[in-house]
């Protein structure tokens, strides 16, 4: 029995800026991602028959036809003629539903893995344009970059070498409640315009490149945490405690509820993570680096 294990990784948005609603009822975003190395592991085995079966202890992840991984595994099965099936196992770390790409990440490490697995030689290209179809964040993840700027639906990507060479050190923090992305963005289609900043996206690549951080924390931007903060109080108690212990760059991931500080080391990420500890709020919380 033929058996492929692999990890996939989560990411960050270190800018994230909303830019319109499209005719297809997605949004046009401007994003700059960095994968961490906070990672899930899959593993993909082989069988003999056609059906596609996903297992994963954790409650919160589908099993079914919803599941991405299911999604991307048949997409392939069905384009290249696939005669047999797969077994896949996801062991979470990565939070659901927390603004990470956990169920992103874990699609496009089906795309990867299968693309190896079943044999079927498409370029990276070929899967990109693919994942398209089922998740706007997989592609970043099929680009296998630590930095790369994402535009329309998220999902056509750049990646940015210029920041090759620079890896970052998090503090992670995800409250035990389930934010709505489809509600923010309803809320953002509402409140748009109390969500517009003078920063883009060259003003903190251009901050990162030659300051780093925690000068270029000022630039970092997210158009959908204002909604977050006011819809979800516990996220706006988050980014307070990080402020208090004098992290200097933070903010939320994608439509949360992630919060993240960026921060000199690890060993001042451990630190402060034991000091959040001790407030006793019930909060998950990572120390993870750019990977």
């Amino acid at each position: 029995m033929s058996k492929l294990i692999l990890k996939s990784h989560a990411k960050l948005n270190l800018f994230l800026e909303v830019l319109r609603k499209r005719p297809d009822h997605y949004h046009d975003i401007r994003t700059l991602f960095e994968r961490i190395d906070l990672s899930d592991t899959l593993t993909l085995t082989s069988r003999p028959d056609k059906k596609i079966r996903i297992s994963c202890p954790d409650p919160l992840v589908p099993k079914d036809h919803r599941n991405l991984c299911f999604k991307s595994a048949r997409l392939l099965q069905d384009k290249f003629k696939v005669a047999s099936g797969v077994d896949i196992a996801i062991d979470k770390r990565i939070p659901v539903g927390a603004g990470l790409g956990g169920g992103s990440a874990n699609a496009a490490g089906v795309f990867l893995g299968l693309n190896r697995f079943w044999k079927l030689k498409a370029s990276r290209e070929t899967l990109v344009s693919l994942s398209q179809g089922i998740g706007c964040d997989i592609p970043f993840f099929i680009h296998e970059v630590p930095f790369a700027l994402g535009s329309e639906r998220g999902d056509c990507i750049r990646p940015y070498d210029a920041l090759r060479g620079l890896r970052f050190w998090h503090i992670i923090v995800v409250p035990k409640i389930h934010v709505s992305t489809s509600l923010i963005y309803k809320k953002w289609d509402t409140y748009s315009t109390l969500t517009k900043t003078q920063l883009n996206v060259n003003i903190l690549l251009s901050a990162l490149k030659k300051k780093g951080i925690p000068e270029a924390g000022k630039f970092l931007w997210n158009s959908l945490e204002p909604l977050t903060l006011r819809f979800y109080p516990q996220v706006r108690r988050i980014k307070e405690a990080l402020t208090a212990l004098g992290i200097k760059a933070i903010l939320m991931s994608g439509s949360g509820p992630a919060v993240f500080g960026i921060v000199s080391s690890r060993k001042e990420a451990v630190s402060l993570g034991k000091e959040l500890k001790k407030q006793k709020k019930g909060w998950k919380i990572f120390v993870a680096r750019t990977f």
